[in-house]
């Protein structure tokens, strides 16, 4: 007991000298208290100053003399040599300095001399803690905009590319170049363009870290955003094609997930021609991560290439003028790129053959090419030509040469003589048009050798070509050569034998098959085993040039630049493995042909394989996933009239046996809907969407929260059919999923317009009925603004019978429900209709006004407290009960002052006063644990 008296005392005395050293501290300034503990040699002592700096700020901001002597203690304690001390003090430097903005008439220039030092010196301090923290604190002030231009400029800047020189600390520079790029979307193009892309431009190209390459590669998108399409084009592409190709796998996984907002700030013709070929150098790279990556952009950016003037998207071309684009438009025109703002309707032309297989990228482009581009150019007003985009191929100096299958015998026929210069253009015109129809390209390549004729096409063919035109015979003749150089042969010997290495990847192998045919083809040609079309040839000569030989006059050919670059020869390979199956084409696998020219092919293949099994094995488990998520957006690129190329891969989507990817599908059906419009969506997605219906809940979901967007879309007849299923979503596969049953509520509420009276009251107050008397109380609550807009719907009919039944109902299920929670509903309801002017009050007085004020008497508090506050804070409110001395308001003068009159002390309240809240969410919420 002694000892235990001695530990009283003891405590008594450590009581009384904290007391005593707590009234010390009142009794001092607050610098006085500032420079007491700044001083201190206990580390958390100094820790506090930092914390409580902002609040001793404002307790002296009346005084700028005590403000700025705050201030240069700030500047004493960042040469604290504790750490965690100058961490602490930097994470209050964005708070001090937001208070020295709103207070600059006091503290001016306050950050400036001040606090903006410490935080650029910071990010050079030993300390990786402190360097993070003044890391985060200068993006924030950054973010606020908080610091001058003029400081940007001069101090922090400066400072930044001095941390990224060469003889710079490894990690350090690491987090300078993180910096700079995250800095530079918030201090503009100007300063970017100055100050930070030339060095940018250096870091891309270090050679001794990967971890620098890897941090620009990762926002390398960003500062092509910000510096725009010439800086991106002249400056930063060329170091973003070094970045793709790096050792590191980590770099070009980086380059690959950023691919898309880089193509956004190029050109069209860039995208097409250089983008498009290192992508599927990526998506062939031999480390499966890359090619995860890539697979995962793919749909994105394909999404690029889609045409603003048909999906509404502009990527950094919004600033363009009409004539600007016109111009454009020519230039496009002249480099034989058909335009892509010209657009028909799907309906007005009839379905496109499939296209034969496209050979490789070497083939000259010859005068038949140059001759239709002339004409397009000199005489556009004498030619009809087809102007959906489907229908025109782009073909640039670095693209590919395409065959033109006739729409015939499937035989290629030479655009250059489809009008011959002899006839009128008047009597040509539809002849024109209706060849053009059926070609996908407007320029040549080489035939397909050995192509098994049918023997009555073959006639059919036959007996047309006699009937052909001198010239038109002359064309066909100059087709027949085999145009693959040896130069081509070379290019496909280097490509295998680059890729061999990596022969153990699948999509190594495939590249490697379809060029090891491309060289047999190109061997066969030349050994003379071709079409029988060279049979012609043969006569004229085989030495000469077969463009000499059609046309003596025509210029020289000039092998496509695309033959002196392996990776734009990539650009159309693909289609070089169906040379062996190459034939002729029946109507269906016409119409099934995944042939466009809106995106590079390559690019749309690797997509469409997307959901092959093996790819889930090789490249990611769900793919598939990625594949789904993207399709809306490959499908408003592609347009509704190359829906065939996508319908295939969207219905293997549709079954795929994982749910996830179902789900995706479901929570875009209805975008993808608009995309294709009423006649595709009523043919193609109508049957997937019932399929939807019937899946699980969490593929349901998807289809139930943009139900009312999908069926506004189909026709009446159509969209009626699906009353009698609305029903079914009434049925979860957990009883307890509840926000199933309210978002079902929330979508009827939209349907409401679709669909007629009749049509209202016999489908849908059923399953609004049945909500209201559901078990959680969050569905009652929207189900009560369901059936108060439904009473207004049916109210408005004519004749109003539909209303009347529904109120009928509504006082027979709910106003004299034996149970006090669906006499509640009622009440709940009422004040719905009353607060949403949903029936006039005149109706309202007739029909539901005497059964709301029977219940004033009822046996349950709860119901008399809601009651209350629906006539004391909703019905009083209202005109008619205010002006008219009528009976109505006199029975509810009555009831009020029978609720006011109540025993119960919570009737009593809300019966006498007026409260403020009026909200029907607030009044469910105060009786949230009593209607549960």
């Amino acid at each position: 007991m002694a000892d235990l008296s001695l530990l009283q005392e003891d405590a008594q005395e450590d009581a009384d000298g904290s007391l005593d050293f707590v009234s010390q501290d009142e009794m001092l300034t607050p610098l006085g208290r500032l420079d007491k503990y700044a001083s201190s040699e206990n580390i958390f002592n100094r820790q506090m100053v930092a914390r409580s700096l902002l609040d001793t700020l404002r307790e002296v901001c009346d005084d700028e003399r005590d403000c700025i002597a705050v201030l240069e203690r700030i500047s004493r304690l960042a040469d604290d040599s504790e750490p965690t001390v100058r961490a602490e003090l930097m994470e209050q430097v964005p708070h001090i300095a937001l208070f020295c903005q709103e207070n600059r008439p006091s503290i001016p220039y306050a950050f400036s001399k001040y606090l903006l030092p410490i935080v650029v010196r910071y990010l050079a301090d030993q300390n990786n803690q402190v360097r993070k923290t003044s890391q985060a604190a200068l993006l924030a002030l950054l973010e606020q905009e908080l610091i001058e231009r003029f400081d940007v400029e001069t101090k922090v800047c400066p400072v930044l590319i001095e941390l990224t020189a060469p003889d710079s600390n490894d990690d350090v520079k690491t987090e300078a170049v993180a910096i700079m790029c995250k800095m530079a979307p918030m201090v503009g193009k100007d300063i970017t363009e100055r100050l930070i892309l030339p060095r940018f431009c250096e870091m891309c190209c270090d050679c001794r870290m990967f971890h620098v390459r890897k941090v620009c590669a990762a926002n390398f998108g960003d500062i092509c955003s910000v510096v725009g399409q010439q800086a991106t084009e002249e400056m930063l592409l060329s170091r973003f094609f070094q970045l793709c190709s790096d050792n590191v796998w980590g770099v070009r996984k980086a380059c690959a997930e950023c691919f898309m907002a880089v193509s956004c700030a190029t050109c069209q013709e860039i995208r097409r021609t250089k983008l498009s070929a290192l992508f599927i150098n990526l998506i062939s790279d031999p480390s499966r991560w890359v090619r995860q990556a890539a697979f995962q952009s793919l749909g994105p950016f394909i999404s690029t290439f889609a045409n603003p003037s048909s999906s509404g998207q502009y990527f950094k071309e919004e600033n363009k003028s009409s004539d600007d684009a016109s111009v454009e438009e020519k230039n496009s025109m002249s480099n034989h790129e058909a335009p892509e703002d010209i657009q028909i309707s799907p309906e007005d032309i009839p379905p496109a053959p499939a296209d034969p297989p496209v050979s490789n990228s070497s083939v000259p482009l010859g005068d038949g090419t140059e001759d239709c581009a002339e004409t397009s150019r000199k005489a556009p007003r004498e030619m009809a030509v087809p102007t959906d985009g489907s229908l025109l191929c782009p073909l640039s100096l670095e693209s590919h040469q395409e065959a033109v299958p006739s729409e015939t015998g499937k035989k290629p026929v030479n655009c250059k003589h489809t009008l011959p210069p002899e006839a009128g253009p008047s009597a040509q015109d539809s002849a024109v048009f209706d060849q053009e129809l059926y070609n996908s390209f407007h320029f040549w390549r080489t035939p397909l050798p050995e192509i098994d004729l049918d023997i009555e096409l073959e006639q059919d063919s036959g007996s047309q070509s006699n009937q052909e035109k001198p010239e038109a015979a002359g064309g066909l003749a100059s087709l027949g050569s085999p145009n693959v150089t040896v130069a081509t042969r070379k290019e496909l010997e280097e490509m295998i034998e680059n890729l061999e290495p990596h022969i153990d990847d699948p999509d190594v192998k495939a590249q490697v098959d379809v060029l090891s045919a491309a060289l047999r083809a190109s061997s066969m040609e030349e050994a003379g085993d071709a079409a029988p079309s060279r049979a012609v040839q043969d006569d004229a000569g085989t030495d000469e040039p077969p463009e000499s030989r059609a046309n003596p006059g025509a210029p020289v050919p000039f092998i496509s630049s695309a033959v002196e670059n392996t990776d734009s020869s990539l650009h159309y390979i693909h289609n070089d493995s169906d040379l062996s199956t190459s034939g002729s084409f029946s109507p269906d696998e016409e119409r099934r042909s995944k042939v466009q020219d809106v995106v590079p092919q390559a690019l749309l293949d690797q997509y469409l394989s997307m959901t092959d099994p093996s790819r889930a094995q090789t490249v990611d488990t769900e793919i598939a996933k990625h594949c789904a998520y993207s399709l809306p957006g490959v499908a408003l690129t592609l347009g509704r009239q190359n829906w065939h190329c996508l319908r295939e891969t969207y219905e293997t989507l549709a079954s795929d046996m994982q749910w996830k990817v179902r789900r995706t599908l479901a929570f875009s059906i209805h975008e993808l809907a608009i995309i294709l419009g009423d006649q595709l969506t009523a043919a193609d997605l109508v049957p997937i969407f019932n399929g939807f219906l019937k899946d699980l809940d969490e593929v349901r979901i998807g289809v139930l929260k943009h139900l009312h967007d999908f069926l506004k879309l189909l026709h009446i007849d159509k969209r009626r059919e699906y009353l009698y299923q609305l029903q079914e979503f009434l049925v979860t596969d957990n009883s307890r999923n509840w926000r199933f049953r309210a978002e079902l509520a929330e979508q009827l509420i939209l349907l409401l317009e679709l669909y007629g009276p009749r049509d209202v009251y016999d489908y849908l107050r059923p399953i609004a009925l049945s909500l209201c008397a559901d078990k959680v109380s969050s569905v009652r609550w929207v189900s009560y603004k369901l059936v108060s807009e439904m009473v207004k719907k049916l109210h408005m009919a004519a004749p109003p019978t539909f209303g009347v039944d529904l109120i009928n109902e509504l006082v027979e299920n709910f106003g004299r429900c034996p149970k006090w929670s669906g006499r509640q509903a009622f009440v709940f309801v009422c004040q719905t209709v009353i607060e949403d002017d949903c029936l006039p009050m005149d109706q309202f007085a007739m029909h539901l006004m005497p059964h709301l004020l029977t219940l004033a008497n009822d046996r349950v508090p709860n119901v008399r407290v809601l009651l209350a506050k629906t006539l004391r804070q909703t019905l009083l409110e209202k005109e008619f009960f205010l002006t008219s001395a009528s009976c109505h308001q006199e029975a509810v003068e009555q009831a009020i002052m029978a609720l006011q009159m109540d025993r119960d002390s919570d009737v009593k309240y809300f019966a006498s006063i007026h409260p403020t809240s009026t909200k029907i969410s607030e009044d469910a919420m105060s009786t949230a644990s009593s209607t549960y």
